[in-house]
């Protein structure tokens, strides 16, 4: 049974409720500590410990672990996004789209968020397996080291991101798959940064 709240709790669980709704995902451990005033992760770390053992948080699956915070108590009618098709998270393929959509958590319901169903194995250390569905996030940027999906001459993947000086290096998380290597002279494109995976709603 969840107990009562101090004010610096509630505090914490305000920033993170109006950060998730602005933005259709949990802040970062870093953004929580810079937005209020904390000396150290290990602040935000017991915070969330704290709040998750007491029944108000929970830190759900996600490719990131700092943001798969979610409140608990907060309203549970799930809202609903595009399913655009097939992400590869093995070799690139083409990407599938068609007119479905899918039950989400209702902070990621935003206009630039659309969902694929994963299909391959290549990112299972970042806990995304075949039959996973993602929330993505559309963006033409991305921070390096964050999951993408993107489009390299014209086919879509699944991977991290790392830019390098002559061209980008999207790398899987399985080390049986090999490190795509992206020149200069091929078409790519980042489509979205990935938010949150799940299995079934």
């Amino acid at each position: 049974m969840s107990t009562s709240l101090t004010p610096k709790q509630q505090r914490f669980l305000t920033f993170v409720r109006r950060y998730t709704l602005r933005n259709g995902h949990a802040p970062s451990y870093e953004e929580i500590m810079s937005a209020l005033g904390f000396s150290s992760l290990g602040t935000v770390n017991w915070y969330v410990k704290t709040l998750t053992h007491n029944g108000y948080l929970d830190r759900s699956k996600g490719p990131n672990g700092k943001r798969a915070l979610t409140l608990i108590g907060e309203p549970t009618a799930p809202a609903r996004l595009p399913l655009l098709g097939l992400i590869a998270a093995g070799e690139p393929i083409e990407a599938l789209e068609n007119a479905e959509s899918v039950d989400v958590p209702t902070p990621f319901a935003h206009p630039d968020n659309f969902v694929l169903k994963v299909k391959g194995y290549s990112m299972i250390e970042d806990h995304i397996e075949d039959g996973d569905y993602i929330i993505v996030r559309k963006t033409r940027t991305a921070e390096s080291g964050q999951v993408v999906v993107a489009l390299i001459n014209g086919e879509a993947t699944l991977k991290r991101y790392y830019p390098k000086t002559n061209g980008v290096e999207l790398h899987p998380r399985n080390p049986d798959y090999p490190v795509i290597q992206v020149s200069r002279n091929d078409n790519f494109h980042i489509q979205g940064v990935v938010l949150y995976s799940f299995r079934e709603y």
